[in-house]
Order: C-alpha cells, then sequence, then structure tokens
C-alpha cells in the first residue's frame, strides 16, 4: 500500500513540474511544485480510501496545498499561484469531464435517451463540483492567513 502511494506521488509530480514548465516557474520553484503535485494527489487519494466523497477529498486536498503555499510564498518571497496554480493539476477532473463530453456526443450521434442524459448530467455536475471546490480549497487559506492582523477598513 505504501508504495502504491509513493509511485501516485511520483506519477502525480511529473504533470505539476510539466504545467509549471510550460508557464516559465523559476527553477527554483519547480521542486516545490512537484512536491505540491506529489501531496495534493496522495492525500486526495488517501482520503478516498478513507470513503470520503471525491469532492470532500478534493477540497481538504486544495485546503491543504493552498495553507502549505501560503508558507512557501512568505518564506521565499515568491506569488503564491507560482506553487498552488501547478500543484493542483492532478485533481483536475478530467475523466469526469471526459465522460460528460462522450455522453453529449453520444445523444448528437445516436439520440436523446435517459441513461446519456443521465450520465452527461451526473458527469457534467461531479466535473463542475471538484473544479469548484478546488477554487474554493485554493482560496480559503490566502483570504484567512493574508488577511490576519490586517485592518478590515
Amino acid at each position: 500500500m505504501i508504495l502504491s502511494y509513493l509511485l501516485a506521488a511520483i506519477f502525480s509530480a511529473i504533470p505539476a513540474v510539466g504545467f509549471g514548465m510550460v508557464f516559465n516557474v523559476p527553477k527554483s520553484a519547480l521542486k516545490f511544485c512537484a512536491l505540491g503535485g506529489a501531496i495534493t494527489y496522495t492525500s486526495r487519494r488517501a482520503l478516498l480510501d478513507c470513503n470520503l466523497p471525491i469532492e470532500l477529498a478534493t477540497f481538504l486536498a486544495a485546503l491543504l496545498i493552498g495553507t502549505i503555499a501560503v508558507y512557501w510564498s512568505r518564506k521565499y518571497i515568491v506569488p503564491r499561484p507560482i506553487y498552488t496554480v501547478a500543484s493542483i493539476i492532478p485533481l483536475i477532473p478530467g475523466t469526469y469531464a471526459f465522460g460528460a463530453m462522450i455522453s453529449l456526443v453520444d445523444m448528437n450521434s445516436h439520440g436523446v435517451t435517459p441513461e446519456l442524459i443521465s450520465a452527461f448530467i451526473e458527469n457534467g455536475l461531479k466535473s463542475i463540483s471538484i473544479l469548484g471546490v478546488i477554487s474554493f480549497g485554493l482560496a480559503l487559506p490566502s483570504l484567512y492567513f493574508l488577511r490576519y492582523n490586517k485592518p478590515i477598513i
């Protein structure tokens, strides 16, 4: 089981680094992007293994990397999105979005059936909700920590 988590961490670090390289993240920050991608995906997978729904597991994983990125950004004086944007790439719900689009194409090709509508709505809503909780999970720590000890007005 530990080997499975270790392999998942390694394979989830690869797209995080690749995404960081595409968007010209500084070389010194790429190791943190890899570590962030490994942390987010592995923590979500561990939470899913504890029978949490994928939306809640994704929210907690995004909240974790959002909190860690606030720390890293303060410590290394680098903007927080450099770490967070690349780190959440392994959490993107590609399978659900693909399933929704395949259902939509099948409805166009073969006609509308209740099964296809159900698959489209289920996959589409799941991918939209996962994207929403990723955004909220990343934004929440910065809203809390960056506003702390600052006047509201």
